[in-house]
C-alpha cells in the first residue's frame, strides 16, 4: 500500500517554450518518481483549468510557480503520511482538496502532476512496468499497441492559421508493428518535405507538433498534397497509408457559420463538405468536424460519416464524463480523443475511457501541442488499450520520446498493433 512521504513540483518549460509543471512523489519506502504535465493550444471550453501566475512581466503571465507552490504546500500537507490503496483514492483526495468542478483553485496542472507522479511511483514500488500499472488501474490487461496517427501537415492554432483546419495526419493502416508504421510515416514525411521544397521553396519549418506548415491555398489543397506525398513515397493511399483530419472547427465558427477557405458555411453545409472529403480522400477519422457547442448537428455529422470515417470528439467531449454521456444519449460521436489534462486526474480520465469503451467507441490517446520529453503517454496508451495514439510528428524530441517508448514496449511485449482501420 503506497504511503506518501512527500510531493513537490518545479516549473519547467514545454516544447513551445511555455511554462508547465514537473511533479515529484516520494513514498515512505524511499521510492521516488516524477512526471511532467502537458499543455494545449487548441483547448475546449469545458477543459479543466490550469493554474497560471498571471504576472505579465514573466512568461507573459503563463508562469506555473503558483501551481508548483500548491503542490509543495497545500497538497503535500494533505497527502503526507497517508496510505492509498488505489489511484482512485489518491485522486479523490486531490479533488476533495481542490473543491471546484474545474480544478480552478489549485490548478489542473498541479493535480494532474501529482496524480501522474503517484502512479509512476506506485508502479516502481510494485516493480511492474508503468503500462501494466495503468492496465491494473482500469481492471484490464494490455491487449494491443495503439495504431499510429502522425501529423504530416498543420494549420490552425498549431501553425499560425495559414490554413483553417488544424492537422492532416498519416495513418499507416497496413503496418503490422509500430516499427513498420514509423518507417512508413517517415518515408511519407520525407517525400512531403521534398515536394514542399520544390513547390514552395520551403525549408523544414514546422508547427507546434512537428507537422509541416506550408502556405496551402486551402484545406483541400492540404489533403490533396498529403495523398500526393503518400504516392510519392511508394504507398497506396487508403490501403497502405490513410489520412486522419483534425478540423478543430470551433476555431473558425462564428455567429453560427463556419468560415472555411473564404466561404461561410451553415452546419448542414459543413457536414456536406466533410462528407465529400471522406468520399474523395482516404480519410478514416475526422476530429472536431463541428464546433464544440454545435450539439444539434453532431448526430447528423456522425450519420453522414458512419461507415466512412470515425466521428472523433476532442474539444467537443473534453475527456469529460458528463459531455460523453450527453453525446452517447444523442448519438453524436463514435470515438473519443482522450487527453488526461483536459479533465485533470487519471481516475476521471479512466471513467471517460470506460464510458467510451462500453459504448463501443474507438479511443485515441492523445498528447498536446505543449509537450515534454516525458514518455508516460505511451505507457498509458498501451495500458488502456488505446485504438490509436496521437502524439504529433516525427521530428521533435518531445514527440519522439513517446514513439521510442512504444518501440521499447513493442520489443518487450510483442503485442500486435490494433486492427483499426481494418
Amino acid at each position: 500500500m503506497p504511503t506518501v512521504r512527500r510531493v513537490h513540483a518545479l516549473e519547467i518549460l514545454d516544447s513551445r517554450g511555455r511554462p508547465t509543471l514537473k511533479a515529484y512523489c516520494e513514498l515512505s519506502d524511499g521510492t521516488r518518481a516524477a512526471a511532467s504535465v502537458p499543455s494545449g493550444a487548441s483547448t475546449g471550453a469545458a477543459e479543466a483549468l490550469e493554474k497560471r501566475d498571471g504576472d505579465g512581466a514573466r512568461h507573459a503571465g503563463l508562469g506555473c510557480r503558483m501551481a508548483a507552490q500548491h503542490v509543495g504546500g497545500e497538497i503535500d500537507t494533505a497527502l503526507r503520511g497517508k496510505a492509498f490503496t488505489s489511484q482512485a483514492g489518491l485522486d479523490a483526495e486531490l479533488l476533495k482538496l481542490d473543491g471546484t468542478p474545474n480544478k480552478a483553485r489549485l490548478g489542473a496542472n498541479a493535480l494532474l502532476g501529482v496524480s501522474l507522479a503517484f502512479a509512476r511511483a506506485s508502479a516502481a514500488q510494485a516493480q511492474v512496468p508503468l503500462y501494466q500499472h495503468f492496465a491494473n488501474q482500469v481492471g484490464d490487461k494490455p491487449r494491443t499497441l495503439p495504431r499510429l496517427t502522425v501529423n504530416l501537415f498543420s494549420g490552425g492554432k498549431h501553425a499560425g492559421g495559414q490554413v483553417p483546419i488544424q492537422d492532416v495526419l498519416l495513418v499507416p493502416s497496413a503496418a503490422k508493428t509500430v516499427d513498420e508504421g514509423l518507417a512508413a510515416v517517415c518515408a511519407v514525411y520525407r517525400a512531403a518535405a521534398k515536394r514542399m521544397l520544390e513547390r514552395f521553396g520551403m525549408r523544414l519549418l514546422t508547427a507546434d507538433e512537428g507537422g509541416l506548415a506550408p502556405p496551402f491555398e486551402g484545406a483541400e489543397a492540404m489533403l490533396a498534397e498529403a495523398v500526393a506525398a503518400i504516392e510519392a513515397a511508394g504507398f497506396e493511399p487508403g490501403r497502405e497509408v490513410a489520412l486522419a483530419v483534425d478540423v478543430a472547427s470551433s476555431h473558425f465558427f462564428e455567429n453560427g457559420l463556419y468560415h472555411l477557405d473564404g466561404a461561410k458555411l451553415s452546419s448542414a453545409e459543413m457536414i456536406a463538405k466533410l462528407r465529400s472529403w471522406a468520399e474523395r480522400f482516404p480519410i478514416v477519422s475526422i476530429e472536431d468536424g463541428l464546433a464544440e457547442d454545435d450539439w444539434a448537428h453532431w448526430p447528423e455529422l456522425r450519420r453522414a460519416l458512419c461507415g466512412r470515417a470515425l466521428t472523433l470528439g476532442d474539444d467537443f467531449l473534453c475527456t469529460h464524463p458528463k459531455r460523453i454521456e450527453r453525446a452517447l444519449a444523442a448519438g453524436a460521436a463514435d470515438a473519443l480523443l482522450l487527453k488526461v489534462n483536459q479533465i485533470g486526474t487519471l481516475t476521471e480520465a479512466a471513467e471517460a475511457r470506460r464510458l467510451a469503451r462500453n459504448a463501443g467507441w474507438k479511443v485515441t490517446i492523445s498528447a498536446r501541442s505543449g509537450e515534454t520529453e516525458d514518455d508516460w503517454l505511451a505507457d498509458l496508451a498501451v495500458g488502456w488499450s488505446g485504438d490509436q495514439i496521437k502524439v504529433g510528428s516525427i521530428t521533435q524530441s518531445e514527440r519522439l520520446a513517446k514513439y521510442n517508448r512504444l518501440l521499447e514496449i513493442e520489443a518487450e511485449t510483442h503485442l500486435s498493433v490494433a486492427a483499426w482501420p481494418g
